[in-house]
């Protein structure tokens, strides 16, 4: 068995004889990195270099800042991202938590047995108003 075999999730659900349904770790970070995005109050999530250079070729990177486990207990998300300043933390969190369970469980059938949210920055409007002036020139 491949290393990328061993890493995919199979889904039994509905099983139904015309063969198995194999989920990526990488497709759970992107539909978690989506449903966090759609909150209002988190202004992005944290990525590496590579990530913020392929944003900058044009990709929309939406993995990024999203770490699955998929282990013996469950699946377990870790979401790393900058809040909007002004926002309640808890009230947000508790949104995006609820939000990737949500769509989790409507795109895949799966249900995440964690949902760890960590908040590493909070943006100013002052930073994002230098955005929009650079992206200007």
């Amino acid at each position: 068995m491949s290393e990328m075999e061993s890493t995919m999730l199979e889904m039994n659900e509905n099983n139904n004889g015309l063969g198995k349904v194999e989920i990526a770790p990488e497709v759970i970070e992107v539909i978690a990195g989506i449903a966090a995005g759609e909150v209002e109050g988190v202004a992005h999530m944290r990525g590496g270099f590579a990530s913020g250079v392929v944003e900058r070729l044009g990709k929309k990177n939406h993995g990024k800042g999203v770490k699955v486990d998929l282990s013996g207990e469950g699946i377990r998300v870790d979401l790393y991202c900058v809040m909007k300043f002004g926002v309640s933390i808890p009230s947000v969190a508790q949104e995006v938590q609820d939000n990737i369970r949500e769509a989790l469980l409507n795109m895949t059938a799966l249900q995440a047995d964690e949902v760890n949210i960590h908040v590493v920055g909070i943006q100013f409007e002052s930073v994002k108003l230098e955005q929009e002036i650079e992206q200007e020139m």
